[in-house]
């Protein structure tokens, strides 16, 4: 056996270590589930001498999982396969469990999707006591269920309407959590301590069966025919639905797991279980939500983006100048991960109205039992609010997120970028102003970078990492770094208008307004954002975003673009969104109304004025070209960014699309999007879109190339 390591001492322990080769975790790969088969054999030949058996790591972790490459070249053929596979690799965790000898897992690291489900072999868990330490079958988030008994098992053991969070959502928790609800049975200091804990149980349990073997079971809270349960379970479905829009069948599909599996016996319900499993992992959606949310995320968490050959750094000190939202909400995101943090604006009372800021955060994460009053203190404690530039001296780095003016972010670079320590590093904060001719004000160009936080910071996890003409790499290797301190995903975007997140959101929302320029229903266009699979339709985003800042940047754009000669003539979008400010006085939320009106104490509506003043009549849409027209849309922008250099790599545009505009998690990000499409297709839809709709949708030699080459 070369994965799993079998021993049984003169007490009449036996042990199995999983110690995958080469690997600094264990995952199910084919060699493991023959080397699981083989220990079966020899746990069974040896069960006389056995008095119990232990399921140990010699890993920092416990389990890893599943081998996630081998899924994303699976194919519907392999359903079969698969289904065989995981019914095998069953057979043998159930062997283990009814060998008539109990079996304790010995938790000294993360134990996460099948990992998890390897721990539920035993009949009992035992866990170091570290909150850092996480369990769980968050497959879901990767466009997979737990198939290899962790869904029957968690409801069996805690119950159909408990288990919802922990198997519809995959929710995590930790050691602690688990004992609570009785998926742990004791918690250790030690290693040593877990392994004397877990061999006293084995004493005093020689019968050890798993709860749904004996006589005496019943399923907590009762069957899907209990009243009380029926009750619950008839909401599920429609709130699932509402949640999904039916476009991640994950979920859908251990919500029928576990209901399914709770009116029969345990055999039969873990059959279930694995036939969900074969046909939801050769489905596209796994595909796409693994490539973004595993390969992709962990490509950028190691560094694929970040400039080679530099020391890993992190602040000492950072200084935020403006205390606004976004200044308060950075602020706030590096005293959370303990970075001491100066916030100054042009009075103290401003500066510790910023700071205040933070005070709700953690008074919102004690309520939630997510914090306590002593980290408070001690977070607070780390955010210094002044109005005088001086308190800057020493900072590592200084963020600059004042007001989005040119003029105004000069002059504040000027003012403090003395008080930077030596080789430190300034930053701006900024959506859309070109970072090569902010770095103009400085002093040392080459250590300006421009930092896109995107609001609300603490909610919102991409920052968007832009390189000017004269960055240098070291520049881009601290900021890189800066971000994963703080707990963000970083993406590395070269200096162009707009970067690449404003860009392509400005596609998403401009191709809205198009759609309502040509006389469609504005709640069509709506339904048709919401049916992709975006956060909000895109005339609700403009409001949001302000239509009078949309002019303002037109204006700009039109203002840039002459001076280097050229005329853009503004689109049928452009002009209804000026139309919209500068005639109907309707300017977005901010301003009391846009494309919706705000009733006070009431939900928002669509302006009736949309219908009056742009529905044509008899002007009419299929909804999946409309749904096609908004992915396409961003996708092709996305490619065109990429094809330029303004992004460097497709992990940053798909994980950046995902987080920074709300692109469909379901697709994997904007290229993932593409390539799941096909490549051939979606050159001639684009085509077929531009034919009909316009140059914005055309694809020139340089993008096809580029998609071409970046294939999967």
């Amino acid at each position: 056996m070369n994965s799993i390591r079998y021993e049984l001492d003169d007490a009449g322990i036996a042990t199995l270590t999983f110690d995958q080769p080469g690997s600094p975790v264990n995952t199910m790969t084919p060699q493991w589930r023959h080397d699981l088969a083989a220990a079966v054999e020899r746990l069974l030949a040896d069960r006389e001498r056995i008095k119990g058996v232990l399921l140990a790591s010699a890993k920092s972790t416990f389990f890893a999982g599943v081998d996630l490459k081998s899924v994303l070249g699976l194919t519907a053929a392999d359903a079969r396969q698969g289904f065989a596979e995981i019914e095998a690799m069953k057979r043998d965790f159930r062997r283990i469990e009814t060998m008539g000898r109990p079996v304790a897992t010995l938790l000294a690291g993360a134990a996460l999707g099948g990992g998890w489900e390897v721990a539920l072999i035993g009949h009992a868990r035992f866990a170091l006591d570290d909150p850092k330490i996480k369990f769980g079958t968050p497959e879901v988030t990767l466009g997979l269920i737990p198939g290899a008994t962790g869904i029957t098992k968690t409801v069996r053991r805690l119950g159909l309407l408990a288990a919802q969070p922990y198997l519809v959502e995959g929710r995590l928790f930790g050691p602690r959590e688990a004992h609570e609800i009785g998926l742990v049975d004791g918690l250790a200091g030690s290693a040593d301590a877990l392994r004397a804990m877990a061999i006293a149980w084995i004493a005093a349990h020689p019968d050890a069966a798993q709860p749904w073997d004996r006589k005496d079971y019943r399923m907590p809270g009762g069957t899907p025919a209990s009243p009380k349960i029926a009750m619950g379970l008839a909401l599920a479905p429609a709130m699932l639905a509402a949640k999904t829009r039916g476009l991640y069948p994950a979920p859908q599909a251990v919500l029928e797991t576990m209901v399914e599996g709770a009116m029969v016996d345990y055999d039969t319900a873990t059959r279930i279980e694995s036939r969900k499993l074969a046909r939801i992992m050769v489905g596209q959606n796994a595909k796409n939500m693994i490539s973004a949310f595993f390969f992709n995320l962990n490509a950028i968490r190691a560094g694929k983006s970040r400039p080679a050959g530099f020391a890993r750094w992190k602040p000492g000190k950072v200084g935020v100048l403006g205390a606004g939202m976004m200044g308060a909400g950075i602020a706030y995101a590096n005293a959370a991960r303990g970075i001491p943090t100066v916030l100054k604006d042009v009075s103290l009372k401003t500066a510790e109205a910023g700071k205040a800021h933070s005070k709700k955060l953690t008074d919102k994460a004690i309520a939630r039992g997510k914090s306590d009053p002593m980290r408070q203190a001690g977070l607070l404690a780390l955010i210094t609010p002044t109005a005088d530039a001086a308190d800057l001296a020493g900072c590592e780095l200084i963020i600059e997120a004042v007001f989005e003016q040119r003029e105004l972010k000069a002059q504040v670079t000027r003012e403090v970028e003395g008080m930077l320590a030596a080789g430190g590093v300034f930053a701006s904060n900024t959506s859309t102003l070109p970072i090569t001719s902010l770095a103009k004000a400085s002093r040392a160009p080459e250590r300006f970078v421009g930092l896109h936080f995107f609001s609300p910071v603490d909610k919102m996890k991409l920052v968007e990492i832009i390189r000017g003409e004269q960055t240098s790499d070291e520049t881009i290797a601290r900021a890189y770094d800066y971000v994963l301190a703080i707990g963000k995903t970083p993406i590395v975007v070269s200096d162009s208008r707009g970067f690449f997140t404003s860009r392509v959101f400005a596609t998403f929302v401009m191709e809205g307004v198009a759609m309502l320029a040509e006389g469609l229903p504005a709640p069509l266009i709506e339904h048709a954002g919401l049916a992709a699979g975006m956060p909000v339709g895109p005339l609700a985003v403009q409001d949001e975003t302000s239509l009078s800042l949309s002019v303002h940047v037109m204006a700009q754009t039109r203002k840039d673009l002459a001076a280097e000669g050229i005329v853009h003539a503004p689109s049928a979008a452009e002009r209804l969104v000026e139309r919209m400010v500068a005639e109907f006085e309707r300017p977005g939320r901010a301003g009391g109304g846009g494309f919706y009106d705000y009733p006070p104490g009431q939900p928002k509506r669509l302006w009736p004025g949309l219908k009056a003043n742009f529905e044509k009549p008899g002007a009419h849409a299929d909804l999946a070209d409309l749904v096609q027209r908004l992915l396409y849309r961003q996708a092709i922008e996305t490619a065109r960014c990429l094809a330029e250099g303004v992004l460097s790599s497709t992990h940053d545009a798909s994980i950046g699309s995902i987080f920074g505009i709300g692109f469909p998690a379901w697709t994997g990000g904007a290229m993932q999007f593409i390539y799941s499409e096909g490549v051939a297709r979606f050159v001639a839809n684009a085509e077929a879109l531009a034919a009909t709709h316009g140059e914005r949708f055309a694809l020139d030699a340089k993008v096809r190339d580029c998609i071409a080459r970046h294939a999967p």
